[in-house]
């Protein structure tokens, strides 16, 4: 028969052992389980130097325009992208099919052309993921387009 000391010696033992046992299965979980931040996607226009800085803002009518545009997916799964350039309301561009993986990144350069004349209109650029009717993210730009 066991003596009190010993019975406490072998309850404790065995909590240690069950107690390493659950931290070391917890650490393997944390190691091998993947790290699922924050979910977004990056959207994005560059002037033609490929810097935030240098955007056509005033051209003339018949003149193009040019900025580069990019996306990179962080949304930790495939999606499907497009998207939609406007000048005050009206369509000028869309680029459809644009798929990324996770952490995949998408840069073009797009070339436009107004075919009007306005001070202050609004060149908006509208990502979509597919399946979604109303834009992900939007970016503008304030382009004034003389008529000489």
């Amino acid at each position: 028969m066991l003596t009190a000391g010993e019975t406490l010696h072998r309850v404790t033992t065995f909590l240690l052992l069950a107690c390493l046992a659950v931290c070391i299965g917890v650490t393997v979980y944390l190691a091998v389980s993947p790290k699922v931040g924050e979910r977004f996607t990056e959207f994005y226009i560059l002037g033609p130097s490929g810097k935030a800085e240098g955007y056509p803002t005033k051209l003339v009518l018949g003149g193009s325009g040019k900025v580069i545009i990019g996306i990179v997916n962080h949304e930790y799964e495939a999606v499907t992208y497009r998207i939609v350039v406007t000048l005050d309301n009206e369509t000028i561009t869309t680029i459809e099919n644009i798929k990324l993986s996770h952490e995949e990144k998408w840069e073009q350069n797009l070339t436009f052309t107004p075919q009007k004349a306005g001070d202050k209109m609004k060149l908006e650029f509208l990502l979509y993921r597919e399946g979604v009717k109303e834009p992900y993210r939007t970016l503008h730009l304030w382009i004034t387009v003389l008529q000489y």
